[in-house]
């Protein structure tokens, strides 16, 4: 499993999870990844992050980091059962189809991994922007 930050400026590397996603694990993630990327980005507290609803994004301990945080970023709640709009499906689809799209493929678990990191600091940018 990857995870990653993103907005329109930018995009951080890809995060390699070594196992399923928890609140705690996701936890772990926020500080170095999320507060960071939108301290930098938008260095002017006006940045906001989203998430869809699952689990960990919603869990008790994420949910109480992000509203210790928001002086930093605004964090927009998702509502339960809306409609898809998180970009993140749109960037997967076009991750996984320029990897698909390899040649060689990628034949192991570490040529995967590198696939995905070139592929999304190759062409992604530019992609989800569109």
């Amino acid at each position: 499993m990857v995870w990653d930050v993103c907005s329109w400026r930018d995009m951080r590397p890809l995060i390699r999870l070594e196992t399923t996603l928890t609140g705690d694990r996701y936890l772990s993630i926020l500080p170095d990844y999320l507060h960071s990327f939108m301290s930098i980005v938008h260095s002017n507290g006006l940045g906001q992050s989203g998430q869809d609803n699952a689990t960990p994004y919603a869990s008790r301990v994420a949910t109480k980091w992000l509203q210790e945080h928001s002086s930093d970023f605004r964090h927009f709640h998702w509502l339960p059962k809306s409609p898809e709009i998180n970009i993140i499906e749109d960037i997967r689809d076009a991750l996984l189809h320029a990897v698909e799209n390899r040649s060689p493929p990628p034949l192991t678990p570490m040529d995967l991994w590198t696939a995905l990191k070139n592929e999304c600091e190759n062409c992604l940018q530019d992609t989800f922007r569109h």
